[in-house]
């Protein structure tokens, strides 16, 4: 990786100056190319919030960790769209679909191992924490993944058992930036540990409100297929709720759309919408994810008292609420 001298204090910056270099080509190419498609950088952005609210300047150690998680989520996010079978990745093509499926897994398991060697290039405090917080979310996140696969075959599945598998597929990474940012400016445990929970809130919230709008949103914004959890058969909330609150015929009307064989995509998609609709699916899960924003701004109280840096956090937690892609 090359370092270069920053003429925009901006992660974006950051990132466009710092690609990763190396051979063969075909290997660093779809690597740098999925760090460059763009996207929030909503978790690398709350770890450098983090890091500079504990009284500190943002340096080059908060932007070497900051790349780290957002290495990471890239590495997770390349490795989905090959399990996902995604063809669209920010409207554009997919590292698989771009390249081939060999070459997206060795480019995700080399954007795995780059975090690593970001973070041990810092000189930060509490480093072998923040390497054993770093370590424990990339397990958990891989664990949530196949939750999040085994889901669709589970005869039974609970609220619960849904909750869980989004806490640890996105959830927890966010979390785990902000308790990272605060530890390596050597925050105490009891204000890592509160950025953690309003990290952990906020990504159940994100999460909820992109499951909100895989159904309901739409192909511009997403710059993705709106309807793709339907077309996986995939067990949301939206799913796990009408199955409670439907009458017994469109209960047996949407179990059939997710087990039989379809021809066209579309009238599946438009159909169950409506039965989620109909059950009230869609505002359950806006209040379900109105309650974790709650619990999220509650836990930022306890771990940010600096009023500038609040102010911060209160504005971006406002354009993660209202996003509409």
């Amino acid at each position: 990786m090359t370092e270069q001298p920053k003429e925009d204090d901006s992660f974006e910056f950051y990132l466009r100056q710092n690609t990763f270099e190396g051979m063969p080509q075909t290997l660093y190419a779809p690597m740098n190319y999925i760090m460059q498609l763009g996207g929030k950088r909503m978790r690398p952005q709350l770890l450098l919030m983090a890091f500079e609210s504990i009284n500190g300047k943002i340096n080059e150690d908060a932007f070497k960790l900051a790349l780290a998680i957002e290495t990471f989520h890239n590495f997770s996010l390349v490795h989905d769209d090959i399990m996902d079978h995604a063809t669209l990745r920010r409207g554009k093509q997919t590292v698989h679909e771009k390249w081939n499926n060999a070459t997206a897994i060795l480019a995700g398991d080399n954007l795995l191992t780059k975090c690593y060697a970001l973070i041990l290039d810092t000189q930060v405090p509490n480093k072998e924490q923040i390497l054993k917080i770093f370590t424990d979310t990339a397990t958990q996140v891989c664990e949530g993944q196949q939750m999040d696969m085994d889901l669709p075959l589970q005869k039974v599945v609970n609220e619960s058992d849904y909750l869980q598998m989004i806490t640890y597929k996105t959830a927890v990474l966010p979390a785990a930036a902000l308790q990272i940012g605060a530890l390596a400016n050597n925050s105490d445990d009891t204000i890592s540990k509160a950025f953690y929970e309003y990290g952990l809130n906020l990504g159940m919230a994100f999460q909820l409100q992109d499951d909100y709008l895989d159904t309901f949103g739409t192909t511009a914004a997403l710059g993705k297929q709106v309807g793709g959890d339907i077309l996986e058969n995939k067990k949301t909330i939206l799913y796990l709720h009408a199955q409670q609150h439907l009458d017994t015929e469109n209960k047996n009307i949407l179990q059939n759309w997710f087990t039989q064989k379809v021809h066209d995509n579309k009238v599946k998609i438009e159909a169950v919408k409506n039965l989620y609709k109909l059950a009230g699916s869609d505002i359950y899960l806006l209040q379900l994810k109105t309650k974790y924003e709650t619990l999220a701004l509650k836990k930022l109280e306890e771990a940010c008292t600096n009023d500038g840096s609040k102010a911060q956090f209160i504005q971006l937690f406002e354009l993660i609420k209202d996003r509409i892609n």
